[in-house]
């Protein structure tokens, strides 16, 4: 058995962590705040650990007796932009420096995101050893994390899994794509052009989580070169990339529709929803999922990266195909009423 300690477990992606590695036998604890929602992980045999990423002087007290720590704690949407930066770097660096405290540091996995590495070309997926080039402000505060976590790659043993799209169970930004098609048959592609996607699962990016954990490469501090900051960094992606309108069909096909309409956007449009969002996003006080900043990532063209590395080192390779993993979503949607 393990002990485990997980920050982001109330999200979407740390509750499938969390199942999984409870039924692995491990014993998990659970980073929480005082404001967090605890509902998905009510009647589960976690051990609640009370703090925040933000808060220096909790994890100092939380992280000792742990060995390894999942941190999956982020933001990938806010009101205003230092939040991001505030969650997504400086919680990273807290985290990072509250292992490298304890006498025998545990293993950190940090959770990332491909917009930390910036947009592909349809024609060529992004690889680890690319130069990163983030487009959005959600993209540079994880690269930003990143660049936190390197800092103390000396003293802890870290290795960084950046996922694509991420979708399943409990989703709620999957969840906006779903709805429409659920609703009226339609699908909105936010471009003329014809651009790709990689996605994952959520159930194959905790076995991806996993294996990093076990059998991942760790990162250096002072990469010299593209290969050396590749490595302990990993892609996690379903077993092949779709255009953003085979997306939709497929999420039709899932929801049992025989036929779903593609609407595509202008870069007009994409600008001004997004900019629309962000006004009463902020007239609100709630963020939304759709913003400026998510329509900045939507025109930068396609999504794509390459699990070449997460295969030959980790053994990485999903268990299900796309075409069963959106099935399996929408079965989910509709039996908890979303749909």
């Amino acid at each position: 058995m393990t002990k485990i300690l997980i920050a982001g477990a109330t999200g979407f992606i740390g509750f499938h962590l969390t199942r999984a590695l409870l039924e692995q036998g491990h014993e998990v604890s659970c980073l929480v705040r005082k404001s967090s929602k605890l509902d998905r992980l009510a009647g589960l045999p976690i051990h609640r650990a009370d703090g925040d990423v933000t808060n220096a002087e909790s994890l100092r007290r939380v992280v000792p007796g742990y060995d390894a720590v999942y941190h999956l704690a982020g933001l990938v949407k806010a009101i205003h932009v230092q939040q991001l930066y505030r969650v997504n770097c400086e919680g990273v660096a807290n985290v990072a420096r509250a292992c490298a405290a304890q006498t025998t540091p545990p293993l950190l996995l940090l959770v990332s995101s491909l917009a930390a590495m910036g947009p592909s070309t349809p024609q060529r997926p992004r690889l680890e050893s690319d130069l990163p080039a983030p487009v959005s402000h959600y993209g540079r505060s994880k690269l930003a994390g990143e660049q936190a976590a390197r800092r103390w790659a000396n003293e802890v043993p870290i290795t960084v899994l950046r996922p694509p799209v991420v979708f399943g169970e409990c989703d709620a930004a999957t969840y906006e794509i779903f709805r429409p098609i659920a609703r009226c048959g339609v699908h909105v592609v936010p471009s003329w052009r014809t651009h790709r996607v990689s996605l994952i699962h959520a159930d194959d990016l905790l076995q991806a989580m996993v294996l990093a954990a076990q059998r991942g490469k760790r990162i250096i501090r002072d990469p010299a070169d593209g290969a050396a900051a590749a490595q302990g960094c990993y892609f996690a992606a379903a077993e092949r990339d779709l255009t953003y309108a085979e997306l939709g069909r497929m999420m039709g096909a899932a929801l049992g529709r025989c036929r779903t309409c593609t609407v595509r956007m202008g870069p007009i449009l994409v600008w001004a929803f997004g900019l629309i969002a962000t006004i009463f996003s902020k007239l609100r006080g709630q963020a939304w999922y759709f913003n400026l900043d998510k329509a900045r990532e939507a025109r930068a063209g396609s999504w794509t990266c390459s699990g070449a590395a997460a295969a030959r080192d980790l053994g990485f390779a999903v268990t299900a195909s796309l075409d069963q993993r959106l099935r399996q979503t929408a079965h989910w949607y509709r039996e908890h009423g979303w749909l």
